[in-house]
């Protein structure tokens, strides 16, 4: 016949019981440590800082007198490669300068017409009938006389390449 055993297990309770929030105390060290900031003279400072701001004054009277002698720039070709000028209608103020940059590396060139320029301007001093022939090749004007001006391209005239500088 078979028999059977039974074990007694005993499982400790511990509902009741409470963790200790008590810190141990911090231990003092017998070293001190002292910090101090850096020194600095005022004078030098104050140096440095002018020095600074008159830097920093000088480039940017630079840069607003860059920007207002170059007032337009114009883009010989589109950049889908069709031929024109981007844009083809510039408006500046007498004494400002246009760029004229080749845009994809078409031969261009600028021609102003002669029965299309303000009385009194010669127009073999601002045409520029040399070819330029890589991307990014540019030269600049300075418009000193108010009045219209038209040009083209020379070598895409038929193709519609033309536009008119406004100088007032």
């Amino acid at each position: 016949m078979a028999s059977v055993a039974a074990a007694a297990v005993s499982v400790p309770s511990f509902s009741g019981l409470k963790a200790e929030t008590k810190a141990a105390p911090a231990r003092l060290s017998s070293t001190s440590v002292v910090r101090m900031a850096p020194v600095v003279r005022a004078s030098a400072s104050s140096d440095a800082l002018k020095t600074v701001g008159k830097a920093l004054l000088a480039a940017s009277s630079s840069l607003l007198l860059v920007a207002s002698a170059n007032a337009a720039t114009v883009k010989m070709g589109g950049d889908d490669g069709a031929l024109g000028f981007y844009p083809k209608d510039i408006s500046v103020a007498a004494g400002e300068s246009v760029t004229f940059v080749n845009n994809k590396g078409f031969p261009h060139n600028v021609v102003f017409d002669e029965d299309a320029v303000p009385a009194g301007v010669k127009t073999e001093d601002i045409n520029h009938e040399d070819y330029l022939n890589g991307p990014n090749e540019s030269f600049s004007i300075t418009f000193k006389t108010p009045g219209t001006y038209e040009f083209y391209c020379e070598p895409h005239q038929g193709a519609g390449m033309k536009g008119v500088v406004t100088v007032s």
